[in-house]
C-alpha cells in the first residue's frame, strides 16, 4: 500500500525523489509514467492546470486499483504562490482545504461559485489527524490552498482572492483536479505547496524556485515517516 505523490512537472517530482536515497524504477501505466522510490511514494508529473493533473491522476489511481495494489492516499506536492505576509517566499504550506477559487461564474455582484449555481463542489477537506501530522513534522503553516486554471499575475486578483478565500496561504494550479480523482476512488487526499513566489503582480526577478524545489525536497524527508506511518 503506497502514496501517490502527484507534481506538475518533472522538477518537482525529481525534487520530491531526492528525498528518498536509492534508486527509482520508470513504470508505465496506461495513460501514465510513474517514478517509483525505494520508499512509500510513487511519484507523478501529472502535468499542468487542474484539468490535466486529473486525468494523469486518475489514470495512476485506476491502474494501481486494477493492479490489487490501490493507494491510500495522494499528495498533490509542487511549489506556488504564496499570500503575502502569512506565507512569505521560502515557506511551506499544507492545506486544511483544497479549494477551486474560480470554478463558477462572473456576475454583475461579482464572482459566484458554482455551488451557489447548484452544481458540484469548490472545495476538498484533507483529514484533520494527517494535516496535524504533516503540520508538526514538517513545520508548514497550515491553510487553505487555492486552485486556478489562470495564475494570478495583479494585485486587484490578489485582493479579490484574499476577499474570497480569507484563510488562503497559497496558490498554485494543479491541487483541485488531483482532489477531485483521487474523493472519486475514495482515496485522502493532501496539498503541500513550497512558496517560491508572492501571489500578486508577476516579478519573474524576485521568485526563488530553486530554493522552492529544495524546500520541497527537505519537507518530504521529514514528512516520509508520517506517510508510511497513514
Amino acid at each position: 500500500m503506497r502514496v501517490l505523490v502527484a507534481t506538475a512537472v518533472p522538477a518537482e517530482r525529481d525534487a520530491v525523489a531526492r528525498a528518498f536515497p536509492g534508486p527509482v524504477e520508470r513504470l508505465d501505466r496506461p495513460g501514465v509514467g510513474l517514478v517509483r522510490t525505494d520508499g512509500v511514494c510513487d511519484l507523478v508529473a501529472a502535468g499542468v492546470g487542474p484539468a490535466r493533473a486529473a486525468a494523469s491522476t486518475a489514470a495512476a489511481l485506476t491502474a494501481a486499483a486494477l493492479d490489487g495494489s490501490p493507494y491510500r492516499l495522494v499528495v498533490c506536492a509542487g511549489i506556488g504562490g504564496g499570500f503575502q505576509p502569512e506565507a512569505p517566499v521560502g515557506s511551506l504550506v499544507v492545506s486544511r482545504a483544497i479549494t477551486a477559487a474560480d470554478l463558477g461564474a462572473e456576475t454583475g455582484d461579482g464572482f459566484v461559485p458554482v455551488t451557489e449555481l447548484g452544481f458540484g463542489r469548490v472545495t476538498h477537506l484533507p483529514p484533520r489527524s494527517l494535516v496535524r501530522e504533516a503540520v508538526r513534522a514538517t513545520g508548514a503553516r497550515p491553510g487553505t490552498v487555492l486552485t486556478v486554471s489562470t495564475v494570478t499575475g495583479t494585485a486587484a486578483r490578489a485582493a479579490g482572492l484574499r476577499d474570497r478565500h480569507p484563510d488562503a496561504l497559497a496558490e498554485g494550479m494543479e491541487g483541485f483536479g488531483v482532489a477531485e480523482a483521487a474523493v472519486a476512488q475514495h482515496v485522502p487526499v493532501l496539498e503541500i505547496r513550497s512558496v517560491s513566489n508572492a501571489v500578486g503582480p508577476r516579478d519573474r526577478a524576485a521568485w526563488r524556485v530553486g530554493e522552492a524545489l529544495a524546500t520541497l525536497t527537505e519537507a518530504f524527508e521529514k514528512l516520509a515517516p508520517v506517510l508510511r506511518a497513514w
